[in-house]
């Protein structure tokens, strides 16, 4: 019975611990944080006491917490790709706007870090491949709130 139960907990990861243990645990959802950061919600099962009227016994209980996203490492076999994704879409965290300019020599777009409170909110979501190029092309232009150029370009703040 306990390896059906653990089928069908899954998807599980091993994590390591703050302590530099590591216990493998269920994945049950995915969090990109404003700053980028990707956390993983978890689920440790632990042992636990159930007490019913015929007395007590030993049991599993999950207990829920959260971890960077570099403290886990996936377990061979198991299928990520169905776990709740909430925050940035996957792998985008740049912005590209299409500016309204009437001149061939002006940049015809702009591009943003995901967070940017400057940037269109009808701006579309790009790859960081992308951003990469997008930030050596001429026909767009950084912003100059959130300088998405320094990070892709490798400058210093």
């Amino acid at each position: 019975m306990e390896s059906e139960w653990y089928e069908r907990a899954g998807p599980w990861a091993r994590c390591v611990l703050p302590d530099s243990q590591e216990l493998d645990v269920v994945v049950t959802a995915r969090t990109r944080a404003p700053d980028g950061r990707w956390w993983y919600e978890c689920e440790a099962i632990l042992p636990a006491r159930h007490d019913t009227c015929e007395g007590s016994r030993a049991a599993a209980q999950p207990t829920a917490f959260t971890a960077p996203a570099e403290t886990l490492t996936p377990i061979p076999g198991e299928d990520y790709t169905a776990l709740p994704t909430e925050g940035a879409v996957a792998g985008r965290q740049w912005l590209l706007q299409r500016l309204r300019q009437h001149h061939d020599h002006l940049p015809s777009h702009r591009l943003h870090r995901r967070d940017c409170w400057q940037a269109d909110p009808a701006a579309t979501p790009v790859t960081t491949a992308t951003a990469h190029r997008l930030a050596r092309d001429p026909h767009t232009e950084p912003c100059e709130v959130c300088r998405p150029d320094r990070p892709l370009l490798g400058q210093l703040p």
